[in-house]
């Protein structure tokens, strides 16, 4: 059950930075760090960048699918476990953050992204980190 809601969680992201990289505004001002409270954003995401998190995002939830049997014309193999060990290890980097601007460790604190970043954002990379390490079955 855990690996349908973390593919399904990843598609809803994954739409939402297509939106985002076609123009839309929704949800844009909390999903952007910002340097500090005043919503000066650390950086302008361009859309190929969009595009490809997107893109990417959408790939990695099909590691989810085929590592938990739920895509029966792909097998799972090493070299997909081994993709959802990285992944694992990616969203709990981005959980721990960068010390400053994301994660649980953040110093930036009190900007709108900040305040979402520690009730949402890092916390669902830290779900998202274990339904990996649980679908690599490395160990």
């Amino acid at each position: 059950m855990l690996h349908l809601i973390a593919i399904g969680v990843l598609w809803i992201i994954a739409l939402f930075h297509v939106y985002w990289a076609f123009g839309g505004r929704l949800g844009v001002s909390v999903v952007i760090p910002s340097k500090t409270a005043s919503q000066h954003t650390a950086f302008q995401p361009k859309m190929p960048v969009t595009l490809l998190v997107a893109l990417l995002l959408l790939c990695t939830s099909g590691l989810i699918a085929v590592q938990a049997g739920y895509i029966q014309s792909l097998q799972a193999t090493r070299l997909s476990s081994i993709a959802c060990f990285i992944g694992a290890i990616i969203f709990l980097i981005r959980a721990i953050g960068d010390f400053r601007y994301v994660g649980f460790f953040k110093k930036i604190k009190h900007s709108p992204f900040a305040k979402y970043d520690s009730w949402l954002y890092s916390p669902l990379c830290l779900f998202l980190s274990y339904v990996y390490f649980d679908s690599s079955n490395i160990f």
